[in-house]
């Protein structure tokens, strides 16, 4: 191939990709349905609960500690909603990992942080969904019960 044909085959397919990558649409899914998933799955930690959303705590001895996981998952070929759905399982998996090694047994006040935006919900999460990637943000305190 001659140098300006591959030039110009090159710029063509990165103009062409371009507005693909700059979609990053914020999207809700439910926490509910995702979790269900991860639990067919077996993905999930039985041993570590999950409490979302302000005022989910349940009484607790003592706190280790706020923590964020932040996990990106290759969405091409996927839905958005199946990419959002596998990057929030990571998040939550790096969640009750921490807690493990931290000692506590339960995650609570977890809520979604994408972009630090703080959307708190005990029934849905936030997801960055874009051609290429989707992103998933959690933040939560680990506690002892």
């Amino acid at each position: 191939m001659k140098p300006t044909l591959a030039f110009a085959l090159g710029l063509a397919l990165s103009l062409a990709a371009g507005p693909l990558q700059a979609r990053d649409d914020r999207q809700q899914y439910s926490i509910e349905a995702a979790l269900a998933e991860g639990r067919a799955k077996g993905v999930l930690d039985d041993a570590i609960q999950l409490h979302f959303g302000p005022d989910s705590a349940p009484a607790f001895q003592s706190r280790m500690g706020e923590y964020t996981a932040n996990k990106k998952t290759n969405a091409f070929n996927k839905s958005d909603q199946e990419a959002c759905h596998w990057a929030f399982l990571s998040a939550v998996r790096s969640l009750q990992a921490r807690a493990r090694k931290e000692g506590g047994d339960a995650v609570v006040d977890i809520r979604s942080y994408y972009k630090k935006g703080d959307f708190r919900s005990a029934s849905e999460f936030e997801c960055g969904a874009g051609a290429i990637m989707a992103g998933v943000t959690l933040v939560g305190t680990v506690v002892k019960r």
